[in-house]
């Protein structure tokens, strides 16, 4: 028999080891072959055997996008790869940029009050960004973990209570899990499939669905369990049936029997559910003492601890008959050892050095509101939004907490004992300070300016900072966030936007000082997509020609003058569309989502939507679908101009809060007392 002489990944002997290009070695059967030139020319030469591995390296050679499994669908040569990377819709960016805004202060209530007025989003491009992010701030604040004692009872949890102490409970379950089948299943009237399990998962309007995967553990153990003692008891029978046959030969074999006997009889009254390895059959605890190592009992306590406690098995604490007493007591000399001592130096605080001749008797009590001999009508009600952001303000600035007791020094301690009343208490379980407030009037309570977050902020525990949050292709990421971030965002306080100078007082008025160079536009902060826009000037001749044709709409097509072009010269207009018009205009009708639609591969992006997927193994996560859409991305400004608005000082003419006092007396300068005293103090030297 002829060895192969062809190495294992394919080439031959003198292929594997041949790199020159002008190889002149004879073809030979499994040793070379032939020198051929690549087929998609792109300029190597090799020998024909390395041309499957050739197709690996190939830069001419057509291959799907990297990004092909986050749903890129299209293919190209393998050199256009990097190029294509830089406009692929599926390479998306996240903007990460993040900043702080606090709470508002009691110092400037009279401004905001009146911003809360007349919430001008439109006008007001700070306001509505302030809005933006207190509607996060809200709905991220759960009121459980700020105010877990204001909470509504959890009726789920009280009825598993009351039903764990019920004995008819305890004594109905007994009963029914006593009853086996022969194959180890409990008997039950009405069982759900795996398919119906399921369908309960996933549904919404199931009560208590949060307890559905607790509730399948205790069950799955329990089957598991029961299973596993007939299981068991199967066996003991089996085992001694087989025993049963042999004849006994000698007094070995009659002890034998004498056992088998006393098995068999121990066995049978087994099967009626009176002995046994179940936590609810009697005596289960000194059986597992007798035939089961002390492993396996430590084991059998950790998994049917709960339930040998409901059926009485175990007792949930130790009796006190059963606490260890000691037997002799003797006394034990102690000795003291006071390792602190006041320092000389120490010197108390001004608040706690008091008169003592002014001192009056005290004593400690326990008081409650009761003792102020008010009704309970009359006891102020906190304000639901100002208490749980003062709460979690103290936790951002690492503060005092109000209801904890706080060490001063080293010999005094203060104790809290503040609570919190409110008119809405008690709350939902799972309800959020935005759900608290869904009722109330829309109002403005964290402050206009941002900041940006520094590194020495902890964003670990913070919950007034902000991300902006909004997908991008790699390619407009860079002009969002030069136009949104650094452009409008960072300046938007006194230069992009300039605000009265009597603020301070109350004056809400406000005026933009910046548009596009080249173009006339403005900019808006659109409340549906949460981000900044650009709204071009469109000349009142074209607003009322549009208005015009609107109203008479063709009959026989029933479409807008716009809808009756030609689909090329629709996809033509709609090229030089920015991204946040194209989403926009996808929502018109079918005819422009169909025209969006040519666009999306090369304008828009397309991401993976993941779905969470609930079984009796647990929970995983799949993808469902791939999303196509447009970013929220407006046209590049490069260049701002100022606006031809009115100077600042206009405003103050007419300003309501600029009053003027026009005093008519002379008043004396604060300084000029002690001047007059100097000058009389020089002239008496001379």
């Amino acid at each position: 028999m002829v060895r192969s002489r062809k190495t294992h990944d394919g080439c031959h002997e003198h292929c594997d080891k041949c790199y020159n290009v002008h190889c002149h070695f004879p073809v030979q059967i499994s040793v070379s072959c032939l020198i051929i030139s690549c087929r998609k020319n792109c300029g190597a030469v090799l020998h024909m055997c390395k041309l499957e591995e050739h197709q690996l390296l190939c830069p001419n050679e057509t291959v799907p996008c990297l990004n092909a499994t986050y749903g890129c669908p299209l293919s190209m040569l393998r050199h256009r790869l990097a190029k294509h990377l830089e406009v692929c819709p599926a390479s998306v960016v996240c903007c990460s940029q993040e900043w702080n805004r606090w709470p508002v202060s009691e110092t400037d209530l009279t401004f905001y009050k009146n911003v809360s007025e007349n919430l001008q989003t439109e006008v007001n491009l700070d306001v509505a960004m302030a809005l933006r992010d207190q509607e996060l701030l809200f709905r991220s604040i759960k009121m459980k973990n700020i105010f877990p004692e204001r909470m509504l009872d959890d009726p789920a949890c009280q009825d598993v209570t009351a039903g764990g102490h019920n004995p008819s409970g305890e004594a109905a379950c007994a009963s029914v899990c006593g009853e086996f089948t022969e194959n180890g299943c409990t008997k039950m009237e009405e069982q759900l499939s795996q398919e119906e399990r399921d369908a309960l998962a996933k549904s919404r309007d199931v009560d208590n669905i949060q307890n559905y995967s607790s509730w399948e553990k205790i069950f799955k153990k329990e089957m598991d369990g029961c299973k596993q003692t007939v299981q068991n008891l199967n066996k003991m029978e089996e085992s001694g049936e087989k025993r049963g046959e042999c004849e006994p030969s000698n007094c070995q074999g009659e002890t034998r029997d004498s056992h088998l006997s006393q098995r068999n009889a121990a066995a049978a009254p087994s099967m009626n559910g009176a002995t046994g390895l179940a936590p609810w059959q009697d005596g289960v605890l000194e059986r597992l003492g007798r035939e089961v190592n002390i492993a396996e009992y430590n084991m059998y306590l950790v998994h049917n601890g709960a339930m040998l406690i409901n059926f009485g098995q175990l007792a949930a604490c130790t009796p006190r008959e059963k606490d260890f007493v000691y037997g002799n007591l003797e006394p034990i000399e102690v000795e003291t050892v006071r390792t602190f001592n006041v320092p000389t130096s120490y010197r108390a605080k001004r608040h706690h050095l008091k008169d003592p001749s002014n001192k009056k008797a005290t004593k400690h009590k326990s008081v409650d509101t009761a003792d102020l001999t008010l009704p309970d009508e009359g006891l102020p009600k906190c304000d639901e939004v100002d208490t749980t952001l003062l709460c979690c303000l103290e936790k951002e600035l690492k503060g005092h907490f109000i209801s904890e007791s706080v060490g001063i020094d080293g010999l005094y301690v203060d104790t809290g004992t503040q609570t919190y009343d409110f008119a809405s208490a008690p709350f939902k379980t799972d309800a959020s300070l935005a759900d608290v407030i869904a009722d109330k009037p829309r109002s403005l309570y964290v402050h206009v300016e941002a900041e940006s977050v520094t590194r020495r902020h902890n964003k670990t525990s913070s919950a007034f900072s902000y991300m902006c949050g909004h997908f991008f292709r790699r390619d407009e990421y860079r002009c969002h966030f030069r136009n949104v971030h650094s452009d409008i965002q960072a300046s938007i306080s006194g230069w992009f936007q300039q605000r009265c100078p009597l603020q301070y007082l109350g004056c809400t008025f406000t005026q933009t000082r910046f548009h596009p160079a080249g173009h006339k536009g403005t900019i808006k902060f659109c409340q549906d997509v949460s981000t900044f826009v650009l709204q071009p000037e469109v000349p009142s001749p074209l607003c009322e020609g549009g208005k015009t044709f609107g109203c008479h709409r063709n009959a026989e097509h029933n479409l807008d003058p716009l809808s009756s072009l030609p689909l090329e010269i629709l996809q033509h207009v709609a090229a030089y569309l920015d991204s946040f018009t194209l989403s926009q205009l996808s929502q018109a009708s079918h005819l422009m989502r169909e025209v969006c639609a040519t666009l999306l591969q090369e304008r828009g992006m397309v991401s993976l939507k993941w779905e969470k997927t609930h079984s009796q193994e647990g929970s995983s996560w799949s993808c469902r679908k791939k999303v196509w859409e447009f970013s929220s991305l407006f046209s590049s400004v490069d260049r701002w101009s100022f606006s031809n608005t009115p100077s600042m000082s206009d405003h103050l003419k007419t300003c309501s809060f600029y009053q003027r006092e026009e005093r008519t007396q002379p008043v004396a300068l604060a300084c000029l007392g002690e001047v007059r005293d100097k000058y009389a103090e020089v002239k008496r030297k001379r």
